[in-house]
C-alpha cells in the first residue's frame, strides 16, 4: 500500500530501494528553535506556540522534505530560546530521587531487586499475553495516521514500533544501573533475554504489518549505547550478553525486505561491524568529532554484500552551531562525495538545538535543495 504521488516521495522511495538515480533526497530531522521554525515556514513570530503542529508541518514542506520516520512536531515545545525548558526530571534528567514501584533506586542492589521483583514478572506476563493481531492493527493505524498528516509529498517510514533489548539506564539512572551491569551480569543478561522474548513477539507483528500494509521498507532503530569515548559498557560484555538477544528478536524482520538502519550517537565504531553481522543495513547520524569514521562506514557492505543505506547528517554539535556557511557547504559536499553511490539521504546528524546561526540554517537548506535537484552533478 505504498502510495507515491509526488516527485519528492518517489525520490525517497527510489533511494531507499537503492536505485541508481540522480537526485539526493532530504531526510527530515528535527529543528527546535521556534524562530527558525517560523522563518522557514513563512509564519509570523509566535506562530509555533499558537499552532505548533500546523507551523511545524509548514516548515517541513517549505524545506521540501522527502522522508521522515520520527514525527516530532511537539518536541520543540520543550525548548526555549536558550535551550531545554521542560519540567521533566527523570532518572537521567536531574531527578533528586528515583523511585520505581515503591523501590528507591539508590544502589546496584536496588536495581537488581526491582528487576527480579517487578520487571521480570511484568515482561514474562506481557510476552505471554501478547496480542499479535491487535498489534498489527495498531501499527498500521499509527503509520497511516501520520502519513495522512504529512501529505503525499513526504514518505513516512518506520520508527518506534520495532524493539530490542535496551540498557535500562533511563529507568534506573546511570550510576545504579551500570554498577549493577558490572556486578551482576547474569541478572542483566536475564533482563536482556526477557526483553528479547517480548520483542520477538512484537517484531513478528511488525513484520506482518509491513507485508499486510505495504509499508515503505525502511526502519530506523534507535538506542543510545555510546558516548564520545566509545560504548557505554565494554564491547566484549555486549558480545556475550547483549548481541545474541538483540539478533534473536530481530529474526522476524530479517525475513522481510525491510532495511533496518541504526541511529549513531557517540563513538559506535566498535559496534558497527557487529550490527552489520546482525543484519543492520545502514546508519543515520554520525558524530564525526567523536571518532565516527564516515568514509570507512560508507565503504562497508551489509552481510549480504550490498551497499549501505546512509542518512548522512551535517553536524549539529560542531559545524552548524560553530562553523561558517562555507563550513556547512564544505561538509555537505564531503558527505555527498564520500557517501554510497545509492541509498544516500542528506540530513542533520541529530536534532538541531537552539543557537545555530540563521545564515548556517539557510545554507543548509539551500544545500538540501541543490543536491535534491542536481545530485552529484
Amino acid at each position: 500500500m505504498i502510495q507515491v504521488q509526488t516527485e519528492t516521495a518517489q525520490l525517497a522511495l527510489d533511494t531507499l530501494l537503492q536505485k541508481n538515480i540522480k537526485g539526493i533526497p532530504h531526510y527530515f530531522c528535527n529543528i527546535m528553535e521556534h524562530a527558525h521554525i517560523e522563518c522557514i515556514a513563512g509564519a509570523e513570530p509566535g506562530s509555533y506556540l499558537k499552532n505548533p503542529e500546523k507551523t511545524y508541518l509548514a516548515m517541513m514542506h517549505a524545506m521540501d522534505a522527502c522522508l521522515v520516520d520520527q514525527y516530532l512536531w511537539d518536541n520543540p515545545l520543550t525548548m526555549g530560546a536558550n535551550g531545554y525548558d521542560g519540567a521533566d526530571h527523570g532518572a537521567t534528567t536531574g531527578a533528586e530521587q528515583v523511585v520505581l514501584d515503591g523501590i528507591v533506586i539508590d544502589s546496584p542492589e536496588s536495581v537488581v531487586e526491582h528487576l527480579e521483583r517487578v520487571a521480570f514478572p511484568r515482561l514474562k506476563s506481557e510476552a505471554e499475553s501478547f496480542d499479535e493481531d491487535a498489534r498489527v492493527a495498531q501499527i498500521l493505524e499509527m503509520e497511516s495516521g501520520i502519513q495522512s498528516k504529512l501529505g503525499s509529498s513526504i514518505l513516512k517510514t518506520g520508527y518506534a514500533f520495532i524493539g530490542f533489548p535496551g540498557l535500562a539506564y533511563g529507568d534506573y539512572g546511570y550510576v545504579p544501573y551500570f554498577c549493577a551491569y558490572a556486578l551482576y551480569p547474569d541478572v542483566i543478561e536475564k533482563h536482556f533475554s526477557l526483553q528479547a522474548d517480548y520483542w520477538l513477539a512484537n517484531n513478528r507483528a511488525a513484520a506482518r504489518a509491513y507485508v499486510e500494509g505495504g509499508l515503505p521498507p525502511l526502519y530506523r532503530l534507535d538506542h543510545d549505547m555510546a558516548d564520545s569515548r566509545g560504548t557505554l559498557v565494554d564491547i566484549k560484555s555486549l558480545d556475550k550478553i547483549w548481541f545474541p538477544h538483540f539478533a534473536r528478536c530481530l529474526e522476524p524482520m530479517l525475513k522481510t525486505d525491510v532495511k533496518m538502519i541504526w541511529h549513531c550517537d557517540g563513538n559506535l565504531m566498535e559496534m558497527v561491524p557487529r550490527l552489520l553481522d546482525c543484519g543492520i543495513r545502514g546508519f543515520q547520524g554520525f558524530q564525526y568529532e567523536d571518532g565516527m569514521d564516515y568514509e570507512k562506514i560508507c565503504a562497508m557492505k551489509t552481510r549480504d554484500g550490498e551497499s549501505l543505506i546512509i542518512l548522512a547528517g551535517v553536524s549539529v554539535t560542531r559545524t552548524l552551531p560553530m562553523g561558517t556557511p562555507s563550513d556547512v557547504k564544505q561538509e555537505m559536499a564531503w558527505l555527498v562525495e564520500k557517501g554510497p553511490k545509492t541509498g544516500l539521504f542528506l540530513a542533520l546528524s541529530s536534532s538541531m538545538a537552539p543557537g545555530v546561526p540563521w545564515e548556517n540554517v539557510c545554507t543548509y537548506i539551500e544545500g538540501l535543495k541543490y543536491y535534491q535537484t542536481h545530485g552529484r552533478g
